[in-house]
Formats: structure tokens, sequence, C-alpha cells
């Protein structure tokens, strides 16, 4: 199968991003102009038929106000005079009789039967007043007054017809309106959600255009100034990630060969020349070089498995309490027995949180690197700093140049290209050295010493403070705090 073949799309679902928010934004404007209609209708009717009945009771007290100051005969006469269109007055007399009425039509039956006491205010909802022919809605308000010891009743009929009529047009008209609207919504969102969508789809087309050869493919950027470029920058940085690690992994790949190929040729080569020697004298001349080229096969392989746990975040570390002056101490005395430089160095108790094993193997592949580099002297110290522990390893060759003062942590890197492998490593330590570090919690640079020559500069966190005094000898006594070399 071939690996930069684009796999099929799955299929779709029936509803699909632009039909979902469509419907949901219609859904959600009907339910809204549904409530809302309701709220409003209710709130119409009641508005209306308070004001009816404001208006009702306002006239029922004008006319108790002319029977209080004048009489009952005047305020009939008021009545009549003041009569209008949809509203009927009475004015009953203690017997249930209608004494006035604003209207000849009213004078013959009394409206309701509602007889409050006096300055007593009843109200009444009818449908229809059958004496007078309406079959109008109606609002009755009667008021009972004390004249003279004689109880009469003042009644108004207001009709709410016309805001029944009002509130039913509102409704109507909401009704009519609600499909139209609905229909402009789900349009405009069908539009606006289909802009946005083609956008995503050319992206999505563009991406799935570069396979694992054409890794340096970008997406078009919208200069819309919101999430779809957004969108389309974040994947292009994306990509520009998976280019780089691409490169980095053939790069790997193509390094990691080249160093193996080496050993493995004098490995095959030998082990030809020696089979075609039937005596066995080519075998005992050449089985220590073989076995030299095999040593360093397998230490390449294991830093390169090193590395690749360091780079995946699969290295495993014991995590324990370190005294950091006694993994230093060790590393000195092994560089002390193999060393011909000046070896200075001062060491404070340290203690810190970490593995003993790679704290060493870190400070092992950095003291080899100086030692490489150094012309007649090496410097080690390790004291106790606000951030934790500082380890600063100096020699007298020639520092690292600025440009490639990170550089020189990625792996296969020598600066010295004049170097053979033999003599100037495989170029992982420093690498290691940085992934081991990076695994605690720490750091590792490189920069030039205060006194010229080149340094490095190791820090880790400490696991607690501690004074404990610690004197760890070799063959010239104390190494804590000597320049012997």
């Amino acid at each position: 199968m071939d690996a930069d073949r684009v796999p099929p799309l799955p299929r779709r679902a029936r509803w699909g991003v632009r039909k979902r928010a469509t419907a949901t934004a219609v859904l959600v404007v009907a339910a809204a102009l549904v409530v809302g209609g309701l709220v409003l209708l209710v709130l119409l009717q009641t508005s209306l038929v308070a004001s009816t009945e404001t208006s009702a009771r306002r006239q029922a007290a004008d006319v108790i106000a002319q029977i209080s100051g004048q009489d009952v005969a005047e305020a009939g006469q008021y009545i009549a005079s003041t009569a209008h269109t949809g509203q009927y007055v009475q004015i009953l007399a203690p017997s249930g009789t209608v004494f006035a009425a604003s209207v000849p039509a009213a004078k013959t039956v009394a409206l309701t039967a509602l007889r409050p006491g006096p300055g007593e205010t009843l109200t009444q909802d009818v449908s229809g007043l059958p004496s007078l022919r309406d079959g109008d809605d109606f609002l009755i308000v009667a008021t009972g007054v004390d004249v003279g010891g004689r109880l009469y009743t003042v009644v108004v009929a207001a009709t709410v017809q016309v805001q029944a009529d009002t509130v039913s047009t509102v409704a109507w008209f909401i009704l009519g309106a609600t499909p139209a609207l609905l229909a402009v919504v789900g349009g405009s969102v069908w539009v606006l959600v289909g802009r946005s969508l083609r956008q995503v789809e050319r992206i999505r087309g563009q991406v799935a255009g570069i396979s694992a050869r054409s890794l340096d493919g970008r997406v078009d950027v919208p200069p819309t100034d919101d999430e779809i470029q957004a969108l389309a920058e974040t994947m292009n940085m994306m990509l520009g990630r998976l280019q780089a690690s691409d490169q980095e992994q053939r790069r790997f790949v193509s390094d990691a060969s080249h160093e193996l190929r080496s050993p493995l040729a004098t490995l095959s080569a030998g082990v030809e020349i020696a089979a075609a020697d039937a005596s066995g004298a080519t075998w005992e001349q050449m089985k220590t070089v073989l076995a030299g080229e095999t040593a360093r096969m397998r230490y390449l392989v294991e830093d390169l498995l090193t590395l690749a746990k360091t780079n995946d975040g699969g290295l495993r570390l014991e995590t324990t309490d370190v005294d950091l002056d006694d993994v230093l101490n060790e590393e000195v005395l092994r560089l002390r027995s193999t060393s011909t430089r000046r070896i200075e160095v001062s060491l404070e108790p340290v203690r810190v949180a970490g593995d003993p094993r790679r704290l060493g193997q870190v400070v092992r592949n950095v003291l080899d690197n100086a030692d490489r580099h150094a012309a007649s002297r090496i410097s080690i110290r390790l004291r106790n700093t606000n951030e934790g522990a500082l380890i600063t390893i100096d020699n007298d060759g020639a520092p690292v140049p600025v440009v490639d003062r990170e550089r020189i942590f990625e792996r296969f890197v020598r600066l010295d290209q004049s170097r053979s492998r033999e003599s100037g490593g495989s170029g992982l330590g420093l690498a290691i050295a940085a992934g081991i570090m990076a695994a605690h919690r720490g750091w590792i640079r490189t920069g030039e010493a205060p006194g010229g020559g080149c340094r490095f500069e190791l820090g880790i966190r400490q696991a607690h403070a501690t004074a404990r005094p610690q004197v760890v000898p070799d063959q010239a006594g104390d190494p804590r705090h000597t320049d012997v070399p």
C-alpha cells in the first residue's frame, strides 16, 4: 500500500454542519417568536382590559359625584348627555329597577344583578347584553351609593370587543409574519455558514493533497481576520512542525547509517580476510581491531537508543536523592586516570533529585568533550545557587562560536570537521546530555569562561539543602579542592 496515498474520507452524515446550524437557528428563532408572541398578546390584552376597567370606574365615579353634588335626577340627565358608543350607564333604584339610563334601550332591564354596598365596587365579565341585543363582550362595573339612607347602584357596562379584536389582529399578524421571518433567518444562516464552510473545505482539500513526500506544501490563509484565518495559520504551523520533524528524522537516519557504515565495513572486511586464511594467523592479528570496532558499534547503538528515548519522552529515570558532589567526584577520578590535562576541582556538598546513573552519564559526556578540546587545563566547580545546583566545567580550549552554541547540542554535530570519528567522538554525547538534563527539568548551555576558554554550565533543582561534610579521598588526598593534575 502506498504510504503517501490519502485515505478516502468517511461518508458524511446526512445532517452536516450547515444543515444543523440552519435547523438550530430556525428552531431557536421560532421558539423565541412563540414565547415572545404569547407574552406580547397576554400583556396587550391585560393592558387593554385594565384601560377599559379604569375608564368604566372613572365614569362611575363621575356619576356618583353628580349624585352626591346634585341629586339622582340631575345625575340621570348627566349620564344621558355624556353617553358615547360602546358604553352603557344605568342608575338602579333600591328596588333594582332602572331609575335612569344613558340610552333609552337600557331603561327597561337592569344590566347586572350586582348590588354592592355603599362605596363598594364590583366587576363582572359578560358575553353579551341580551336586553340591548348586543352580542359583544362587556365588562360591567357596579358601585353602590347611599342617597338619603337609600342605596342606589351605578352600573357602567363597557365593551371589550374592540380590545379582543385588537389582540386577535395582532395574533394573526404575528402568525402570518413568523414563517416569513423564519425563512429569512434560515436562508441567511444557510448562506453565511456555507460561505464559512467553503473556506474550511478549501483548507481540507489542500491539506488532503499534502503527502509525506510534499510536506513543504501550505494552505492558503484567507484575509478574513476570524477563526477561519486562525485555523489556516494553525494548520500551516502544524505542517511546518511536521516538515521539520520529518527532515530531522531523515537526517537522523542518514547520520546514523553513516556512523554505522564504517565499523560495519571494517568488521565485514576483517571477517572475509580472516576466513580466507586457513592458518588462522590473520585472525590472531585482526581480532583486537575487530573487537574494538564491535565495541565502538555497540556504544554507538546504545547512544542512539538513549537519544531516541530522550526525544520521545520514553527515558526512564530512577529518581532518588543524589549527592551530586559524589557523582562528580567519581567522574573526576575516572578522568584523572585517563587524561594528561591539569584538573582543578572545587565541589560543594549538594543533594539533588534525579537518576544518579544518568546524571553521571551527563557529567562524563561533558568532561570527555572538555578533555578532547582542552589545551592543558580543565576546571570543575559545583556550588549551590538560589535556583539549585550549578555545575561549571571550563577548559582552556577555544570557546564554542556564538552561532553554534545551540546547534552543538544537536545530534551528530561536530564543529571541527577535520576531526575523525575515532578521535572526535560520534557527535551524540552533548545531545544525550541535553536530553537527560531536560528529563530532569534542568538545563545545559555553553559559553566563554571569564578568563577565556570554553565553559559548559549545567543546572538542576535541589532535593533539599544540605551542609553534610563529605571527603572522598583519591590518590592525591582530598579531590574537593585541588588542582593536582
